[in-house]
């Protein structure tokens, strides 16, 4: 009976043995294999059989991590107080540096994502920072992707989500860009009476070159004021034009010349 009853307690004690040498890995999923505490080999994905008790396997995920970095106090190359709070998109590549040279890669990530982005974001100006996010998305992920290597992560692209200022910033701010088209404004309204001036200096050469043309721009002038509703009309006419036309001078007394003759 005794005999009877050990030898069923050490069949079930296979039986556990054997389930729990059984592993399933997903496909997104490797496991980094120890015997007897030293690095053996990374298996996965499917069905894996272990040796209990000799072995132990460390299950490492290789989806793509999306790591929201909390909001970082930076202060900008002219001295500017921000928060600044980013996205960072990483995965595992190499699932056993990822065990054996950090003991967690997630966490360490975290932190580094933090420390660079205040390092980068400190050496760039404020107009830069608003400006120049695509620039600084890739300075932050070539620094991020090179430190985090020997931990067998790849950083595929880094994010900057929002720039916080304060509120004397945001007016100072909201000054300047008034006073920057107020300075465009005035810089096309001379642009556009310099065209003008030389526009009207060269319709004065050529109309000083033709007489022609002078005397068509009275006579248009004439038809633009005769639209007019006023009763009385009183226009200039030059002696010379009415000469050109071929009419005499109007009546009135002769000129000193006149009477010598």
């Amino acid at each position: 009976m005794a005999f009877g009853l050990g030898f069923g307690t050490f069949v079930l004690i296979v039986a556990l043995l054997l389930v729990a040498s059984f592993r399933v890995l997903r496909e997104y999923e490797r496991g980094v294999v120890f015997m007897l505490g030293r690095f053996w080999r990374v298996k996965g994905p499917g069905l894996i059989l272990l040796i209990p008790v000799v072995q132990q396997m460390v299950r490492v995920d290789l989806r793509t991590v999306v790591m929201d970095v909390a909001p970082q106090d930076v202060i900008t190359r002219d001295n500017v107080s921000v928060k600044v709070n980013a996205v960072v998109y990483f995965r595992v590549v190499d699932p056993a540096k990822s065990v054996i040279q950090v003991e967690k890669f997630l966490e360490a990530t975290s932190q580094l994502a933090q420390t660079t982005l205040r390092a980068i974001l400190g050496k760039h100006e404020l107009d830069e920072l608003l400006s120049e996010r695509e620039r600084l998305n890739l300075d932050i992920q070539r620094v991020l992707d090179a430190q985090s290597d020997a931990w067998g992560i790849k950083v595929s692209n880094v994010e900057i989500k929002h720039v916080d200022l304060n509120e004397s910033m945001v007016r100072a701010i909201a000054r300047q860009a008034e006073a920057e088209r107020e300075r465009r404004a005035k810089i096309i309204h001379a642009e556009g009476e310099l065209q003008a001036s030389e526009k009207l200096l060269q319709a004065a050469q050529m109309l000083a070159r033709e007489p022609q043309a002078m005397q068509l721009r009275y006579l248009q002038t004439l038809g633009n004021i005769a639209g007019d509703k006023s009763s009385t009309i009183v226009f200039p006419v030059p002696m010379d034009m009415l000469a050109s036309l071929g009419m005499a001078r109007p009546p009135g007394p002769p000129s000193p010349r006149d009477a010598a003759e």
